[in-house]
């Protein structure tokens, strides 16, 4: 019985080292993401601040067409 409990508390502390790992794992995803999405923010707002910069999209089609 003794073995069974002991076993239990080895899989319990690398259970909780796993889960540790992971959560700062996914702490500096977010942190990156959170970073990313500003750097996206920041180039939408310096592309719509350029004038001579459009959106392909936009743009009307040439006259040979």
């Amino acid at each position: 019985m003794e073995d069974r409990i002991i076993e239990l508390e080895i899989r319990f502390t690398e259970q909780q080292a796993t889960l540790q790992e992971l959560s700062e794992v996914l702490v500096a995803q977010q942190k990156e993401l959170d970073a990313l999405r500003a750097k996206v923010g920041w180039l939408e707002k310096r592309v719509q601040a350029e004038p001579g910069l459009v959106d392909a999209g936009e743009r009307d089609r040439p006259p040979h067409y």
